[in-house]
């Protein structure tokens, strides 16, 4: 191109600002509130903060409207223990690495460990903490409060 005219060569970067800009403009508020991954985040972060007692940013909080059942769905995953497979009962949480299981099954899997003079791991997969300790687990009031109300719902709608 350059050896014919040069001066008709075109100014790509002018024309790639112009091609994000315009792409730019196509993005909105309603995209993020309509992501699934975003609205779990959304509600993750609203959990934690009431958890450590934070205010919750209201001016961003989009996820309002959004339909709560489907965000109860997506959290009812995290009321699953990752020892027994079944909904827990008595969470407990690790202070150390953030995973909850049920008490009475934790505490099992630790005592045995331990009378073998073995370490206990978190029994999440992935997770990398290999020395846990009874000390380590305190009572999650908010997922045991959050698995109530769940079931609370549930039985009204079934009923």
């Amino acid at each position: 191109v350059k050896e014919e005219r040069p001066e008709k060569v075109p100014d790509l970067k002018l024309l790639v600002e112009k091609k994000f800009l315009a792409l730019q403009d196509k993005n909105s508020d309603a995209d993020f509130r309509d992501n699934e991954k975003f609205v779990q985040y959304k509600q993750q972060l609203r959990e934690l903060k009431k958890q450590y007692g934070m205010p919750a940013d209201r001016e961003y909080d989009w996820t309002e409207g959004i339909d709560e059942d489907m965000i109860v769905t997506q959290s009812q995953t995290n009321f699953i223990c990752p020892i027994t497979q079944l909904e827990m009962k008595k969470p407990v949480k690790n202070k150390v690495c953030g995973h909850t299981y049920e008490e009475d099954a934790i505490v099992r899997m630790i005592e045995s460990k331990h009378k073998r003079k073995k370490k206990a791991c978190c029994p999440k997969i992935g997770c990398s903490h290999t020395d846990m300790r009874m000390s380590d687990l305190i009572p999650d009031e908010a997922l045991r409060r959050a698995i109530e109300s769940h079931n609370k719902k549930k039985k009204r709608h079934s009923e």
